[in-house]
């Protein structure tokens, strides 16, 4: 690398490197300036996209309140138009929704099925593996809710997998993986756990007392009871 001792040693050079290299510089200037204008023109046109679609989107869900059909056939119309969009997994979740209140559990598998395929982010995602799970166990699909729950779910979310896991188990008469399940939701919730499931977990444990009590127990009991009314008379 040449070092210029004077300015006019070092005007010169410039004057030199740009006589050889000017139209060079221009041009970069040229495409640098215009791929700035475009970029920005891409920024507006997207930002007026994506604030159309919330529009969109809001006064879709407000419909949902006065008019339940017409929000169903509409919102699978936005999600099947919008399927690239974050909007469509949260469209698809308030699907699943009105379906569960009309206990269309078949339905409601569907559109949380396309809520977790679109979801934007893990939290959308893992709240909609969650619900998809519970809709199966309303299908009496226990096995499958089971599969769908030992998917990838962010891990803040482990309380609640743990106490569906456990909500599948005891409705397949599987106690002690039940008793487990609950207890790891306990473990993971901490001093945050639901005083519902600390109940789940409590009237678990006093039917697998119960059913743990041995048979001689109890036909000794019935033994005594006759001797005792016979020491009476």
């Amino acid at each position: 690398m040449e070092i210029y001792q004077t300015e006019e040693q070092q005007e010169e050079a410039i004057k030199g490197y740009l006589k050889e290299n000017g139209n060079m510089l221009i041009a970069g200037l040229i495409i640098g300036l215009g791929g700035f204008i475009g970029f920005n023109y891409f920024k507006d046109h997207k930002l007026t996209q994506e604030l159309a679609l919330a529009d969109s989107y809001q006064t879709l869900i407000e419909k949902s309140e006065a008019d339940s059909e017409a929000f169903i056939t509409q919102g699978q119309d936005f999600v099947a138009t919008n399927a690239d969009s974050s909007y469509a997994s949260l469209t698809a979740l308030a699907l699943a929704k009105e379906s569960a209140k009309h206990n269309d559990w078949s339905h409601a598998q569907k559109q949380l099925t396309i809520a977790i395929e679109s979801a934007p982010n893990e939290g959308i995602k893992a709240i909609a593996t969650l619900r998809l799970a519970r809709v199966q166990i309303q299908l009496e699909a226990y096995d499958d809710a089971l599969a769908t729950l030992d998917t990838s779910i962010d891990s803040a979310f482990t309380d609640q997998v743990e106490e569906t896991k456990g909500d599948a188990y005891l409705l397949q008469g599987k106690t002690e993986q039940a008793r487990t399940a609950y207890q790891a939701a306990i473990g993971a919730n901490g001093s945050n756990t639901s005083p519902s499931l600390q109940m789940k977990l409590d009237d678990l444990a006093q039917t697998l007392n119960l059913n743990s009590v041995p048979p001689v127990v109890e036909e000794a009991a019935e033994v005594v009871e006759p001797t005792v009314e016979s020491e009476k008379s």
